[in-house]
């Protein structure tokens, strides 16, 4: 979890976490703002900060290493979730571990709106109703498209426009609010 985000729930200020922790309001500061990376200061600052916020060292860290993969990988993933857990099971993991708020707290625009198009997808398609949770999401949507990489591959052969036409058309329309292009998450090998 953030610094940030654990100081808004114990409503601690910067300037009160470097009181108390006894680490530099500039340090705390750089910290919060990304000019200085958490991961790079020393055992002792983040042992303090940590006990200060009343997590583990380790909790403090993990946002750190959290590497994003690319996003064809990152939706090959879902689609395999989905096809491992079946329909029922992949919504329940969904809203359970709510890695769509993560990922969107993160920034991670793409997978947080192509997960939640998934789950609104296979909701319909089980003519189940749509968790109200993520309703302010909803009204998001990604500036460009986003195209497959074999759409982008064969634009990129043919330089004709109507194969990302074509591909929008036949988008699966949850997925299309978003300003995703995706029209198969089943058939995965």
């Amino acid at each position: 979890m953030l610094i940030q985000e654990l100081m808004a729930q114990k409503k601690i200020t910067k300037y009160r976490l470097a009181k108390d922790s006894g680490i530099p309001y500039a340090t705390i500061y750089d910290i919060c703002r990304g000019k200085a990376k958490l991961e790079k200061c020393t055992a002792e600052t983040i042992y303090k900060i940590a006990k200060e916020l009343g997590v583990s060292m380790e909790a403090l860290l993990e946002p750190c290493f959290i590497t994003r993969s690319s996003f064809e990988l990152y939706k090959s993933n879902v689609c395999h979730r989905l096809k491992a857990l079946g329909d029922i099971g992949f919504i329940m993991d969904t809203l359970e571990k709510d890695n769509i708020s993560a990922y969107y707290q993160r920034k991670w625009y793409p997978e947080s709106l192509y997960l939640l198009a998934m789950l609104d997808y296979i909701s319909r398609v089980n003519d189940l109703p749509l968790c109200s949770e993520y309703d302010s999401l909803r009204r998001c949507s990604l500036q460009e498209p986003l195209y497959p990489a074999g759409v982008l591959a064969s634009f990129a052969v043919t330089k004709d426009e109507s194969v990302k036409e074509r591909a929008r058309k036949e988008a699966i329309p949850e997925f299309m609010r978003f300003n995703i292009v995706e029209s198969e998450v089943r058939d995965v090998l």
